[in-house]
């Protein structure tokens, strides 16, 4: 049943952190050395990524989003979970001033979770094509 309690955590981290942006959350959700193999070059890893991309920039230009998981498989430390963001363009985001665009990120990130922690995360999304959508690019 472990593989069940991983996929829980995953599934909260999705509704507290990436939808609610709460810091209390973040902070019992992420362990204290977690590595973000998904932040660009340059920017900061650890619990500032996590914190830095969710509230700091995607949830200032989407607030009304919402995260609608996919599916989820696990097995032993590791949740694989694909999902969906949906969001209006209501707020700035990366320099580009709000269009009212009604966007859709696709995501899927694995998880190693380590004593009900995120540990490490990767991740793939369409995030980069959505703002150069928005951009008029």
């Amino acid at each position: 049943m472990q593989s069940e309690k991983n996929k829980a955590v995953v599934r909260r981290f999705n509704k507290e952190c990436i939808e609610q942006g709460i810091p209390a959350s973040f902070e019992e959700l992420l362990a204290e050395e977690v590595i973000n193999h998904a932040a660009p070059p340059g920017s900061p890893n650890g619990r500032a990524s996590f914190y830095y991309f969710l509230n700091d920039v995607l949830r200032k230009g989407f607030p009304d989003l919402r995260v609608e998981i996919l599916s989820q498989i696990a097995e032993g430390e590791q949740v694989a979970t694909r999902k969906r963001i949906s969001a209006t363009h209501t707020g700035a985001i990366l320099g580009i001033a709000p269009t009212q665009k009604k966007v859709q990120i696709d995501v899927i990130d694995i998880i190693r979770l380590e004593n009900g922690r995120y540990a490490e995360h990767w991740g793939q999304s369409n995030f980069a094509e959505v703002i150069k959508g928005l951009a008029g690019k």
